[in-house]
């Protein structure tokens, strides 16, 4: 049901834009940056010179065309958020894909961001329309049947958004009979489907969609990785705030086509030198730590075997 009262308040922040904006237009001074880290604060990545990997096709066919063409989120502060103005992209899982380009011996710069819904994913890999895929896209047993991971490159846990004015749910117990918003397809719906069936949950193809609907008192709280949520929170902390604790473990992987292990192999070969030297840190920092979130050590590499070969 929707709280007439507080309509006047989320009617003043739809009238200043959308989320990613409001922090521009209706924020007062100190708010966190709406367009993500700024351009001279970003890590330089050195591209790795004379890089060859014939044995993967989808590296032969982006050295073929001069650059990967990477899917990612465009709606998720400080992760992967598309400005609207530009259309340049930026955020933590932006940066690892740049680094991981320049680590496969293409510029940063080239990569070719594509947005593509959670939902989509898999297909958009299956299917050759991204070489890999960069957004907050958990690593688990049934994905893998699907398509391959490299990493993790970071850890995650689920969590709870909610207005500031909410003082009835403090962690996924107090859902029942609330209207829980989260992405169509993702990890954190399916977890609140199974673990607490009486929420009644709403699926839209991105968060953005939830956090405005949270906005306008269409929901009661939004569900996906505490990162996310943070970043929103952080937007507008008048508004908005994250409560509890994480209640799941989320490994963040870089999605490949399942059966190109060499360029999964050579993906958590790369993450591993990104993290050794420091740009893995530089990277959080310049972005995700925009939050006020301090850099976390990052998640051990899971090297799992290439799947078995089909037979006829």
């Amino acid at each position: 049901m929707i709280r007439s009262t507080r309509v006047p308040r989320a009617l003043g922040a739809a009238l200043c834009g959308a989320l990613a904006l409001l922090a521009a237009a209706c924020g007062k001074e100190g708010s966190p940056p709406s367009k993500g880290p700024a351009a001279d604060r970003l890590p330089h990545y050195q591209v790795a010179r004379d890089f060859a990997l014939p044995a993967s096709g989808t590296w032969t066919r982006a050295k073929r065309r001069g650059y990967f063409v990477v899917g990612a989120k465009e709606d998720q502060p400080y992760l992967g958020e598309k400005d609207p103005a530009s259309g340049t992209y930026a955020g933590f899982d932006i940066e690892i894909a740049r680094m991981m380009s320049a680590s496969l011996g293409l510029p940063p710069e080239s990569v070719h961001f594509r947005t593509v819904a959670s939902a989509n994913r898999e297909t958009a890999l299956q299917n050759g329309q991204i070489d890999y895929y960069v957004g907050t896209y958990t690593i688990n047993a049934g994905r893998k049947k699907l398509v391959g991971f490299a990493g993790p490159y970071y850890m995650a846990g689920q969590s709870l958004l909610v207005r500031t004015d909410e003082n009835g749910i403090h962690g996924p117990q107090d859902l029942d009979g609330r209207r829980v918003c989260s992405a169509a397809g993702s990890t954190p719906y399916q977890r609140i489907q199974a673990d607490y069936p009486r929420a009644v949950l709403v699926a839209y193809d991105t968060y953005s969609a939830c956090v405005d609907n949270l906005l306008t008192y269409q929901v009661d709280a939004v569900t996906t990785d505490d990162a996310i949520l943070i970043g929103y929170a952080a937007k507008v902390p008048d508004e908005l705030k994250v409560v509890g604790k994480p209640f799941s473990r989320e490994p963040y992987g870089i999605g490949v086509p399942r059966g190109d292990s060499a360029l999964r192999f050579a993906l958590d070969d790369a993450l591993a030198a990104r993290e050794k030297d420091g740009d893995w840190k530089k990277a959080y920092e310049a972005t995700l730590g925009l939050s006020g979130v301090p850099a976390p050590s990052p998640p051990a590499i899971d090297r799992y075997p290439a799947p078995a070969a089909r037979t006829a």
